[in-house]
């Protein structure tokens, strides 16, 4: 499964930690940039795979878990550290689900948003990996 986790780098002392994502941070140019915020525990997001864009993942505040899926495989993973990312390629489903009380999850994008990018339905999804 084309993903994997990004080390954020950070700064450390006594006053806190500051996270730096610079040009070198990610293997793409970032051109959009949203974060999820006050969702409810059980509420799921996500649900869709991109055709193109790639994103990281990032739990900026609590933890969520990922859930991963190509026509092959399903990975679950937990995202709770700050200054660490979780990078998505193109053509993998992803679903977002539960939610800590006050987490953020920020993402960070290769493209602006194109509906026309998007697979929203798991069994278009399943067909367009048939091609």
């Amino acid at each position: 499964m084309n993903i994997e986790i990004i080390e954020i780098p950070k700064r450390e002392d006594y006053r806190g930690n500051l996270a730096i994502i610079e040009n070198d941070t990610i293997p793409f140019d970032i051109n959009r940039v949203y974060y999820l915020f006050d969702v409810p525990s059980t509420s799921h997001r996500g649900g869709h795979a991109h055709k193109n864009l790639k994103q990281l993942l990032i739990a900026v505040s609590g933890s969520f878990d990922v859930v991963l899926k190509t026509p092959k495989e399903t990975k679950k993973i937990t995202l709770n550290k700050p200054d660490k990312g979780l990078l998505i390629h193109e053509n993998i489903w992803r679903e977002l689900e539960n939610f800590s009380s006050g987490s953020v999850c920020l993402v960070l994008a290769s493209e602006v948003f194109s509906e026309e990018d998007y697979i929203r339905d798991y069994a278009d999804f399943l067909d367009y990996n048939k091609k």
